[in-house]
């Protein structure tokens, strides 16, 4: 303990600062990350077990996860557990949460940091990991393992501070302090679109505030998650602090959340499905002995506003960077570009140029920008959209599939009005729909009008405009003049109100609070 507090103690001398991003234009970086390509190609299709008590569990029943880009190229086989394996893991859970809710908070966090070295010394490989997992390119798949590494640092620094002395109010004869304590056992349920980045970040969160893990990743990405299976025990995670299930939602999931000895469930994914466990996790069967906490992030339908004041140049990067970057596969994704009448067909015609610019492909390859869409049941959708939007609006360039892979190309539909369907449905794909405002009023009631309210940009050059939409775009992450994708930890606290989540801040001062309770303790003097 004494050798960990030494480190610890020598890491805090420096603040916290995000990880730089990786400059491929550097030869050396390059041929690092084909490297990495080239290794993970050679560890493709192996058989993956469920890991729980440390136990390592192949079963009878298997699924495959599949290369986007190449549907018939097998990323992996992982077991689909069965509902008793589920039980099984929150049980071993709940016994090691006994003794890991004791284990000092600096030791605790000596597990991320240690796992954020580990991290950053495999860094391509995590990259090569998504890039053929997801479909990520170069750049969007390092960006996923920067914010992985951040969260890390980030969560372990919120904990020590957090176990610190807290702030109370003195009073004569006692002596009163307050300390946050761990809930218990936790369902972990990220998301495949930043398998890195979200399910570390909600791993860690959990773990390092003293709670104990079942992780059942997104069955399009669990090859990403089993990586970090393998990082945890080797920096020497004790066994069945975070145990790793693979299998069906409607099985694994649904077990978790229902399961009595559930303290809490951190979810990331789509509106509906968090809806549904918002509502599982109210019930209280018999024998649980608390009311579920629930850790909620459900997407959104984001705009980015353009005035006539603005940089019309600055806005029209921003809007395809927001749209198309991975795929449009974002929950912070600007899906919809709301631009006053003087400036509209300005801005549609700059953006519309620079999409055409765009290259989809094999991302494998350092300059392709765009990959497919995450599976086929995906594409289904996106496309159904796209068959829609010719109704609701003007298709101005892309809408059309491009096989063998789930490849769909960016598309943009003009003169949409703010009612329409692709103006107001989260379509989590390459759509972006340009929406006309008479004026700047107009403009941001359009912004205002849908049920979520995660990110959102404003484009303009007048301070009391910046001014009014601080305080009436009703955003949880608000960007001016720039992107309204690409948040950053500890910079860029990251969530979104109404039907966009519970309200949580991922890398924020707030977050680890979610995963602990507050206890006073008073004693008479």
């Amino acid at each position: 303990m004494a050798k960990v507090l030494e480190d610890i103690k020598g890491r805090l001398q420096t603040p916290f600062t995000n990880a730089p991003f990786t400059d491929f234009s550097k030869e050396e970086n390059k041929r690092a990350q084909e490297e990495a390509i080239a290794q993970v190609r050679s560890e493709l299709g192996q058989t993956y077990p469920l890991i729980i008590g440390g136990k390592k569990i192949i079963g009878e029943k298997t699924f495959a996860s599949v290369n986007p880009s190449q549907p018939d190229q097998v990323i992996g086989h992982f077991t689909s557990a069965t509902v008793e394996q589920a039980n099984e893991a929150v049980k071993v859970a709940a016994e090691t949460f006994e003794s890991w809710k004791h284990v000092p908070a600096e030791e605790r966090a000596s597990y991320l940091f240690a796992a954020a070295d580990l991290m950053r010394q495999r860094r391509f490989y995590f990259n090569a990991w998504m890039i053929f997992e997801v479909g990520k390119s170069w750049v969007e798949a390092d960006g996923d393992t920067a914010e992985a590494i951040d969260f890390l640092e980030y969560y372990a620094r919120e904990m020590l501070r957090l176990a610190g002395d807290q702030p109370v109010t003195p009073l004569p004869g006692e002596e009163n302090k307050l300390v946050y304590i761990p809930l218990g056992v936790g369902a972990v349920i990220p998301p495949w679109n930043f398998p890195n980045a979200i399910m570390v970040g909600m791993t860690s969160a959990s773990f390092v505030a003293g709670n104990t893990v079942v992780l059942k990743p997104a069955s399009t990405s669990p090859a990403i998650a089993y990586q970090f299976m393998r990082l945890l025990e080797e920096v020497g995670l004790p066994a069945g602090v975070v145990n790793f299930l693979t299998g069906s939602g409607s099985v694994v999931g649904d077990t978790l959340v229902d399961n009595p000895s559930v303290r809490y469930i951190s979810f990331t994914g789509s509106r509906d499905v968090g809806l549904r466990i918002y509502e599982r996790a109210s019930k209280t069967p018999k024998g649980q002995r608390w009311l579920k906490r629930t850790i909620l992030e459900m997407g959104g339908k984001d705009g980015i506003v353009v005035d006539e004041t603005a940089d019309l140049d600055a806005a029209a990067t921003a809007i395809v960077a927001s749209a198309f970057g991975f795929q449009g596969q974002k929950c912070s994704a600007g899906s919809r570009a709301i631009v006053v009448e003087q400036v509209y067909d300005k801005v549609l015609e700059k953006v519309v140029e620079k999409t055409k610019t765009l290259t989809m492909g094999d991302v494998t390859q350092p300059t392709t920008y765009m990959g497919p869409v995450v599976d086929e049941n995906a594409m289904k959708k996106i496309l159904e959209y796209i068959e829609l939007g010719k109704q609701e609006g003007r298709l101005v360039t892309g809408g059309k599939h491009q096989g063998p892979g789930y490849f769909i190309e960016p598309t943009i539909f003009a003169d949409v009005a703010p009612e329409a369907r692709i103006s107001l449905e989260e379509i989590f794909g390459p759509v972006l729909a340009f929406i006309k405002a008479k004026d700047f009023d107009e403009a941001l009631d359009i912004a205002n009008n849908t049920e979520y309210g995660l990110t959102g940009s404003l484009f303009s050059n007048d301070e009391q405009r910046l001014e009014r939409a601080s305080e009436e775009f009703h955003v949880g992450n608000l960007y001016f003049n720039r992107k309204c994708t690409g948040a950053m930890v500890g910079g860029h606290p990251f969530g979104g109100f109404n039907m966009s989540g519970t309200d949580s801040k991922a890398g924020g001062p707030d977050y680890l609070l979610l995963f602990t309770q507050a206890k006073s303790i008073s004693k008479k003097k």
